[in-house]
């Protein structure tokens, strides 16, 4: 397993670092750092707070995503699916959670919200074309792929 080390900053001095759950864990669980219970009432979503930054390499990215007990169990999930931490921001990660279940859900100070995978990533150069090459699925969209019956 590769490791590197990232500098982080406490904007709080009460926030959590991440963990790991266990040895080979790919998600750092990220925890709330607020200073009073967070209500989310059903189908809305409240910016939670961490209480921290990061220095993630120039080349990598946090990809911010929800914890699986969290959803399942609870119906909490980042609002934006997952959320991009870009190497060069230095604010507050902050996760925006939403309700997707039938009643109101309650943060506490030091619950775990979200799970970040730090990655490398390939940024592109955009090069306009009239033709792109052939291949066996060509344009065949959503479905294309699956078994017909």
């Amino acid at each position: 397993m590769n490791k590197f080390d990232m500098k982080i900053k406490k904007l709080n001095e009460n926030a959590v670092i991440p963990t790991y759950g266990t040895e080979f864990s790919a998600g750092a669980d990220i925890y709330a750092c607020i200073d009073e219970p967070l209500e989310i009432r059903p189908g809305e979503t409240k910016i939670v707070h961490t209480g921290l930054s990061f220095e993630i390499p120039e080349g990598y990215a946090g990809f911010v995503y929800a914890r699986s007990g969290l959803a399942t169990k609870r119906g909490l999930a980042p609002a934006n699916k997952v959320g991009v931490i870009d190497s060069d921001y230095r604010g507050e990660l902050m996760v925006a959670l939403h309700n997707h279940s039938d009643s109101v859900q309650t943060i506490e100070d030091g619950d775990r919200v979200a799970q970040m995978v730090v990655m490398p990533y390939l940024a592109c150069n955009f090069i306009l074309s009239d033709e792109l090459s052939d291949t066996v699925r060509g344009d065949g969209g959503f479905g294309s792929t699956g078994v017909k019956a």
